[in-house]
């Protein structure tokens, strides 16, 4: 079944447009991908990035994670394939250009999309991060018209961690949230999470 990918805020999409047509703001960027490739750059696949706050009580099967969002993500593409991304983030004047980055989570990220389009069942796609354990998920929601920027993971939604994944924990598999929460929070130190992986 086909992705129902979100549409990104338009303010979010013209931010990271305008830091792609920038020649500074790529040249500057710590991404050696985007400043070798000579063809034109797209963004695409954009996705909003949510943030595992906490999930209480630690360990307990059915609790329900505190998430936020912190910002969208967008796949920059060069002709068939994605080689960075860029993130808009939501400041106190709306949405603004964070910053470009490329590696694993870039490759790991087009790839879960591939897979997850292959699937019997149709899912909103969105970013979960888990800071404290250095972790990026491809979130794939059960309500496919919800709002996404807000919400948190159901039980029955599926999260695929994106490799590399932290140890014990295999990558490229989709996990049920009532399966994986529990042996990630087990890992978790007690209290608020902070941060977010690239």
């Amino acid at each position: 079944m086909p992705l129902h990918v979100p549409p990104a805020p338009a303010p979010a999409l013209r931010s990271v447009l305008t830091a792609l047509g920038s020649p500074t703001a790529v040249r500057e960027a710590r991404t050696p991908a985007l400043r070798s490739e000579s063809g034109p750059l797209t963004a695409e696949r954009p996705l909003p990035v949510h943030v595992l706050d906490r999930v209480s009580p630690r360990g307990e099967r059915g609790a329900t994670p505190t998430t936020r969002l912190t910002g969208w993500r967008f796949l920059i593409a060069s002709a068939d394939r994605a080689v960075a991304a860029a993130e808009a983030m939501l400041t106190p004047d709306g949405w603004a250009f964070s910053h470009f980055c490329e590696g694993p989570y870039v490759t790991s990220t087009e790839h879960a999309l591939l897979r997850a389009e292959a699937l019997p069942t149709a899912y909103q796609p969105r970013l979960l991060s888990v800071p404290e354990l250095y972790m990026l998920t491809l979130w794939l929601h059960h309500d496919t018209t919800a709002d996404a920027g807000a919400g948190h993971p159901a039980q029955t939604d599926l999260l695929v961690p994106l490799a590399p994944a932290p140890p014990g924990i295999a990558p490229n598999v989709p996990h049920r949230v009532a399966d994986l929460l529990p042996m990630l929070t087990l890992r978790l130190p007690p209290g608020p999470l902070l941060g977010s992986p690239a």
